[in-house]
């Protein structure tokens, strides 16, 4: 197995099996689709993007958990943690929605959510044609092999995202403020994530053209 797919293999299991004292995705989506004070499933999915944005504002957050993901290639302490923390987001609005997360185009939609609008490009240089929507519906016809193909073309993509200078030392531009930037950072992504996430995997009619702003 190719070290870029090894990254988004390990980044999905940690995310949806639960990381440290974060509960698996599947437990997460059960808590609010037990809960009773939600109208429907767009209030669960309201709250619950809500909440976990707000948890990645509080200082230290990742870095808490930064020792508990093992990823096959280095990565900037926290960074994994971050995407393994979306991935969870991800796949609890997946399950709100009734799918399985173990399910293979489940997977390869939330690696989509987390890259944003570069999913569009690496899904049309996989060759797929999703005409205006890609959701669960567009990937049906797509083999697994193809959607192996998006996973690890997503995963070259993380890590060269990882090793870009820039986004490495994004926390240091405001040295004093330090984690309270990375913390707002993290959670500006986190809300772009689970925004595109309730797009990808909106039943039917509601699901919205394309990727989010990513």
């Amino acid at each position: 197995m190719s070290k870029p797919l090894e990254v988004v293999n390990a980044v999905l299991d940690a995310g949806f099996e639960g990381l440290g004292p974060l509960c698996s995705a599947t437990g997460l989506a059960d808590e609010y689709l037990r809960d009773t004070r939600y109208l429907d499933h767009e209030a669960r999915i309201d709250a619950l993007i809500r909440w976990e944005t707000g948890k990645l504002f509080t200082t230290g957050f990742l870095s808490g958990l930064g020792g508990l993901l093992t990823l096959p290639v280095a990565l900037p302490a926290g960074l994994g943690v971050s995407w393994a923390v979306q991935a969870r987001l991800v796949g609890a609005i997946a399950r709100i929605h009734g799918h399985d997360v173990e399910e293979d185009r489940v997977r390869t939609l939330t690696l989509l959510a987390i890259v944003g609008d570069i999913g569009k490009e690496v899904v049309k240089q996989a060759g797929i044609e999703v005409s205006h929507q890609l959701g669960m519906r567009a990937l049906e016809a797509v083999p697994k092999h193809a959607l192996s193909g998006i996973n690890r073309a997503v995963g070259f993509r993380l890590v060269s995202k990882a090793g870009q200078k820039g986004i490495v030392n994004l926390s240091k531009v405001v040295p004093l403020a330090g984690g309270l930037v990375g913390g707002a950072v993290d959670a500006l992504a986190c809300r772009a994530v689970g925004a595109t996430a309730r797009r990808l995997f909106a039943p039917g009619p509601l699901a919205a053209p394309g990727m989010s702003p990513g």
